[in-house]
């Protein structure tokens, strides 16, 4: 009698569940970049306007605020060098950046002043340091002018850049007037791409600056 061989396989075990994944936490959303808003204004409001006014086709023609650069002479500084230390420290609260000491570049004997020495300080804002001066500028420091009646449309250069004098700082909210011996002056330079005046007053004026009227 034949007998048939079969052949044993073992059970292969049953496969373990495998857990369901973890849903992976959602990141959370980035936060929305600062964005100045004299520079918002200037993308959404004054560059459609310029290119308007002036025809200009293409968007890279169009005037724009390359920088700001605040000047501060000290004269005392030639008798007294802790002036000039004061006078940088008040110029860099103004400005939110540390200003650099600007030398004589030729010696005046009648002033007393010899090549090399320490005269004054200076300050170049860019970027979005730049537009949050201006925006405090034009909305807080001029405003606090006595008889404010505007700025002056005659100060330009002829290529394009405006300054501004300031005869006393403390119009800026930043300098407590308690620790100040003496009001100091400064200038302000706006320094443009403008092709000419014509363009650059439109610019800052679009900007906010309140030109006086003739």
């Amino acid at each position: 009698m034949a007998t048939e061989k079969q052949a044993k396989t073992p059970a292969k075990p049953a496969k373990a569940e495998t857990p369901a994944k973890a849903e992976r936490p959602e990141k959370p959303e980035k936060a929305e970049k600062y964005v100045p808003r004299r520079k918002q204004q200037y993308r959404d409001e004054v560059v459609p306007k310029l290119r308007k006014e002036f025809g200009i086709d293409n968007l890279m023609a169009v005037p724009r605020l390359e920088k700001i650069v605040l000047n501060m002479g000290v004269g005392e500084a030639i008798q007294n060098i802790k002036v000039l230390d004061d006078a940088a420290d008040e110029l860099g609260q103004i400005a939110g950046q540390r200003p650099s000491i600007r030398r004589a570049k030729k010696s005046i004997a009648s002033f007393k002043v010899r090549q090399g020495m320490p005269i004054g300080c200076s300050v170049t804002l860019r970027g979005d340091r730049m537009w949050d001066f201006l925006d405090r500028l034009v909305s807080v420091a001029l405003p606090r002018v006595r008889d404010f009646r505007g700025v002056p449309a005659k100060a330009f250069d002829g290529r394009g850049n405006y300054t501004l004098g300031i005869r006393d700082h403390l119009i800026f909210q930043e300098i407590d007037f308690n620790k100040v011996d003496k009001p100091k002056g400064m200038n302000v330079t706006f320094v443009t791409t403008a092709a000419n005046d014509e363009q650059a007053l439109h610019l800052l004026r679009e900007l906010g600056l309140p030109f006086a009227r003739n």
